[in-house]
């Protein structure tokens, strides 16, 4: 099997205790590797390796970070089909689909990082002090420690690393354990690009050692982190007051009023649901459908959950591939186990196929409560739960009950609905007759103030945003204010 290195200051090496952990083959549910397990030690050694850059890295003119955050991209451009087969191989995506979906995709954030840091302008400020001239820039914040997920783990870190670095920052970075392997890849190809020692740091090994020193450690001076709500919390009663960007869980719901076309929908819906076997924060979990068209609305989605194929990823017509672990699984079915005991009905999938590995069929779940474990909490699995309104106050009622807000779409043809709906939804973005999943790197994402989805935003100028200070600096014209001679 395949070895996986952490790499510090520079340089790849093992964990100082010499100890490693099976990567899981989630498809076959076999290992495919060893990954050094890393403890808080080699923790302490990234945030000093990182500390130590910090003085020199954040000197280098920013013309030039930028230019590095280029080379990378290329190079990750370049490398982009032996990065789709780590992540078929550890996360068991689907190769010829939604690995190379994000494989693809995994350089973008680089290059808007390159490009947006460049116009990324302070500002001068009027004073009432007439002999007073204020300006504002941006400054690094120093260190800062990124903790990245497993569902999405060669765009993901895309989304903190370069908009860390690009603005002079050094970066202590740790991944989730079971997508540690395309880490290693990923690391390589900033490797290959001439990154100084210390600049970016791995450490591979279990959050409750590697993430917590590196969030506790008076060494790191933000944090960065996509994963659970539960976890955020942690974080942040660890933390102290270390600024914090956290993109969080979702359960986004799709409200479909009466005077849609389910046939026409139902292909953007069943994406929402089913893409990447439903492990994707922004997952439609949820769909609230007018009392109306709710037959139709099923038959529709249904005969779309017909299309997505589970099975081995390596296979060209498959496009749902496992679930990452056991875990997730079991949360699937105590999921659906709890909405049919309280009434609701599985009308297509519902149950494990017979493959080996973590899969999970695509299923479709009617007439849910809004008590059930799906109204209140992110599945993330393969999951499209419908449930119908007679009128739009109990669609609010049940899409209030839940504290996630991340990303909800809207579908009707009336201008006016859409704008009210979409004004009213509380989550982070609103999208008016299309999937949820939708975002570009430019844009703000996040959760709601009001909700467990997150704070703060990634996403190109309010990523660079978290990653500096803004600093100020007052002029004084003439004499000094104060003198012996008042």
């Amino acid at each position: 099997m395949n070895s996986y290195s952490m790499y510090i200051d520079g340089k790849w090496c093992g964990a100082e205790s010499g100890e490693t952990y099976d990567g899981i083959n989630p498809a076959l549910g076999e290992p495919f590797g060893k990954i050094a397990c890393g403890g808080r030690a080699d923790a302490q050694r990234a945030v000093a390796a990182a500390n130590k850059a910090l003085p020199s890295w954040r000197e280098v003119p920013l013309w030039e970070r930028s230019a590095l955050c280029v080379k990378i991209a290329n190079i990750l451009d370049q490398q982009k089909e032996a990065l789709a087969e780590i992540l078929c191989t550890e996360l068991g995506k689907p190769l010829h689909g939604e690995a190379a979906d994000e494989a693809g995709e995994t350089s973008a954030p680089w290059h808007v990082a390159a490009e947006q840091a460049k116009y990324f302008e302070g500002h001068t400020k009027p004073c009432a002090d007439p002999q007073k001239r204020v300006l504002t820039f941006w400054r690094p914040r120093g260190v800062v420690a990124a903790i990245t997920p497993w569902n999405f783990p060669a765009a993901i870190p895309g989304e903190y690393l370069p908009f860390a670095i690009v603005m002079g920052n050094t970066v202590t970075w740790t991944p989730a354990p079971t997508a540690a392997a395309t880490a290693v890849k990923l690391m390589e190809c900033i490797h290959e690009a001439g990154v100084p020692p210390g600049v970016i740091n791995l450490v591979t090994g279990p959050g409750a050692e590697v993430g917590d020193e590196l969030v506790i450690n008076k060494g790191t001076h933000a944090i960065g982190m996509t994963g659970s709500p539960q976890t955020a919390e942690i974080i942040s009663s660890r933390s102290g007051l270390k600024p914090t960007l956290f993109e969080l869980g979702g359960n986004g719901p799709i409200v479909v009023l009466e005077d849609a076309n389910p046939g026409e929908i139902a292909a953007a819906i069943g994406f929402a649901c089913f893409y990447a076997a439903g492990q994707v924060c922004s997952c439609a979990e949820r769909i609230f459908v007018a009392d109306s068209i709710k037959d139709e609305l099923v038959d529709a989605i249904v005969a779309e959950s017909k299309h997505w194929k589970v099975g081995n990823p390596l296979d060209e017509s498959v496009n749902v591939g496992p679930q990452n672990n056991m875990g997730v699984v079991e949360k699937m079915t105590a999921h659906l186990n709890d909405a049919t005991g309280k009434g609701a009905k599985v009308v297509a999938g519902g149950k494990r196929p017979d493959l080996p590995g973590f899969f999970y069929e695509p299923t479709v779940l009617v007439d849910f409560p809004k008590d059930s474990l799906v109204n209140h909490e992110e599945t993330f699995g393969p999951i499209a739960p419908i449930t119908s309104f007679k009128d739009e106050d109990q669609a609010w009622d049940y899409i209030n009950a839940c504290d996630l807000g991340l990303t909800s779409s809207i579908f009707t043809r009336d201008v006016d609905r859409a704008w009210n709906w979409a004004e009213g939804l509380n989550s982070g973005i609103t999208v008016v007759n299309d999937w949820t999943h939708f975002w570009e790197h430019h844009l703000p994402f996040g959760g709601m103030a009001s909700n467990r989805s997150g704070l703060g935003r990634i996403g190109g100028r309010h990523t660079l945003d978290f990653m500096s200070d803004l600093k100020s600096i007052v002029f004084n014209l003439g004499k000094p204010t104060v003198t012996r001679d008042n």
